[in-house]
């Protein structure tokens, strides 16, 4: 096998999407087979790669060690999954985005979006990494305002907040060359040792999470939840911008720095994680819409990945990258669900629906085995990932531990609510008017949710042909098969049904499904934070924007300021010197004689000053 086959993963959506770009907007059919075939083509090349160990390299692009060079080992073996995700994405899209005005767009940067994670996925060299990434920017934009006018604002906001977390990853490859004196990503292994190394490591960490959608990186996405096409969600925030961001994640921590486990910086990493599990989890329980709610589960459970990752200990490190597979499976599962009823229902605001079980019993089933495999219900594959992490967790130390089985049970919690509110109860009158999701919407759910169940079922399948083989030499042995630590799953189990307690009381309480969290909603302490979140008063783009107003105030006072010194008081002063000699001008002889006289005094005194000084 030619090593140079490594182009075409990247170059088949590239062509693909171009392809889309130029076909007639009236010509659809011919439009998603375009999609459909390049992307389908990329699939099949991934697969014939898969395991492999290849690389491909051209001649210098503009010295300075800037080589386009692609190498294909265990960590970027992910792109399989990049083009798997693409291609049900675009199946789905086939028929959600029929008769939307933007589709073409979308069709054609959906392709891109492809090309350029991938090519960041398999770049060897840290220029072409970044020549990739942030190609990827220019997707992000696009795609969001394929949902229209009324996007804008969140386009922007998530353009702005990538570009601000992307420049401190060029920073961080910046330090790295300084440092290692090379862009050749495999022969970099730098150690933690000193304040340089230590910079950028964080810098990079930084581009990393951002992208992966982890706070405070990611107020962008609840807005993109409403306002882009919601295939979108299931496609970028929930499945390859978490592949890109936890792939650079655990690039950094497995190759490039010498991550040691209970580190500053690994200390750091985990409670990043830590934060983004239990403050997003929190705002998805709160949420009384089906697209927001979601929206807030896929920030939370980056989470988990960088709590993972951010041990450094190979349990966490397979459970976090694990996790990130099992997410992208899951979570664009429930997001499909979430098109298929706003598709057939009109609506996805949840005081709306109600009993779409009985319409929608194909999209139902997805939705239960993707809802029961985020919330860690054995034996689905959401379970074993986060036994891995915190297994993981517990080792460094019994906080983190705590606050991840916390998040389990407001995970929990939550789809119980989204699940009581739209799939069971009494049958609203909207919900009267649906019917099943189109064959072309079904396909990519119940791929996905037999995926959940089949990665859990059989775990080794992915562990071992996936996953574990990232770790090389630093893997010991598996951890594929049943829980390594009983004690911790039982506690898991527990914290489910404490999960499934708590929802019945909040019913019970409130008086519906809607309400059943309510009493942690509203409770003395949380209730300011909560509120204040939801008003975006907690928004750093819009802490950021509040501080830039004041500045801009500063500078327009002081601004004024300088116009009244040299508009009303200099040009003030000269007018009264103007006038004050115009009255000294009398036209009386004497007047003048006088004048003269004091001048000369005047220079008199000033010439013997001068020269006694």
């Amino acid at each position: 096998m030619s090593d140079s086959i490594l182009i075409l993963p990247i170059l088949l959506p590239l062509v693909g999407s171009l392809l889309v770009f130029v076909t007639p907007s009236q010509n659809r059919i011919l439009r998603s087979a375009f999609a459909l075939l390049f992307s389908g083509a990329a699939l099949v090349t991934t697969i014939i790669t898969f395991g492999k160990q290849l690389s491909f390299s051209t001649a210098s692009w503009a010295g300075f060690g800037m080589d386009f060079q692609l190498k294909l080992d265990g960590l970027s073996g992910f792109i399989m999954v990049v083009a798997g995700f693409t291609f049900l994405a675009l199946l789905y899209s086939v028929a959600f985005m029929q008769g939307r005005e933007r589709e073409r767009q979308f069709f054609g940067f959906v392709l891109l979006g492809s090309a350029f994670v991938t090519g960041s996925m398999l770049a060897n060299n840290l220029v072409l990494m970044l020549f990739f990434w942030e190609g990827l920017l220019a997707v992000l934009f696009a795609l969001i305002m394929s949902g229209g006018a009324k996007a804008t604002p969140t386009a922007t906001k998530a353009l702005v907040i990538s570009v601000t977390a992307d420049f401190c990853l060029i920073l961080g490859v910046g330090v790295v060359f300084w440092q290692s004196g090379s862009l050749n990503m495999s022969v970099i292994n730098l150690p933690l040792d000193n304040f340089w190394n230590g910079f950028a490591y964080v810098m990079m960490m930084i581009g990393a999470v951002a992208r992966a959608g982890a706070m405070p990186f990611h107020t962008w996405i609840p807005d993109a939840a409403v306002d882009a096409p919601l295939p979108f969600m299931a496609f970028l925030p929930a499945a390859l911008d978490k592949l890109a961001g936890i792939y650079l994640l655990a690039r950094l921590n497995l190759q490039l720095f010498q991550m040691l486990p209970g580190s500053g910086l690994s200390l750091t990493v985990m409670t990043l994680g830590c934060c983004t599990i239990i403050f997003a989890v929190l705002m998805a329980l709160i949420q009384k819409d089906y697209k927001r709610l979601l929206s807030y589960h896929a920030i939370s459970q980056v989470g988990y990945m960088i709590l993972g990752i951010g041990t450094a200990l190979p349990i966490g490190i397979v459970g976090g990258l694990f996790h990130m597979v099992n997410h992208a499976l899951y979570k664009s599962c429930l997001f499909y669900s979430a098109g298929a009823v706003e598709r057939q229902a009109g609506t996805t605001d949840l005081s709306q629906l109600g009993g779409l079980g009985r319409k929608m019993p194909v999209t139902f089933i997805c939705f239960l085995l993707a809802a029961a495999a985020i919330s860690g219900v054995p034996p689905l594959n959401g379970f074993f990932s986060k036994e891995l992490v915190f297994d993981a967790a517990l080792q460094i130390n019994v906080v983190f531990y705590i606050v991840a089985a916390l998040g389990a049970f407001f995970t929990m919690a939550s789809f119980l609510k989204l699940a009581h509110v739209a799939w069971f109860g009494k049958m609203t009158q909207v919900a009267q008017k649906a019917k099943e999701a189109p064959w072309p919407m079904l396909v990519p759910l119940v791929v996905l949710a037999f995926f959940c169940v089949l990665f859990g079922v059989y775990n080794p399948l992915p562990l071992h042909g996936l996953v574990e083989p990232t770790l090389g030499s630093a893997l010991t042995h598996s951890f594929a098969g049943l829980p390594h630590n009983w004690l911790v799953a039982g506690i898991s189990v527990a914290v489910l049904l404490l999960a499934v307690a708590n929802h019945y009381y909040g019913v019970k309480r409130s008086g519906s499904a809607l309400g059943s969290s309510d009493h942690i909603h509203y409770a003395p302490v949380l209730k300011p934070v909560l509120a204040a979140a939801e008003a975006g008063k907690t928004d750093p783009y819009n802490l950021a924007g509040a501080v830039m107003d004041v500045f801009a105030l500063v500078l327009a006072t002081i601004d004024k300021a300088i116009d009244w010194f040299y508009m009303k008081l200099v040009t003030g002063i000269a007018a009264a010197l103007g006038r004050g000699l115009e009255n000294a001008h009398t036209e009386k002889p004497w007047h003048y004689v006088l004048w003269v006289l004091v001048g000369g005094v005047a220079v008199t005194v000033l010439f013997f000053v001068g020269i006694g000084g």
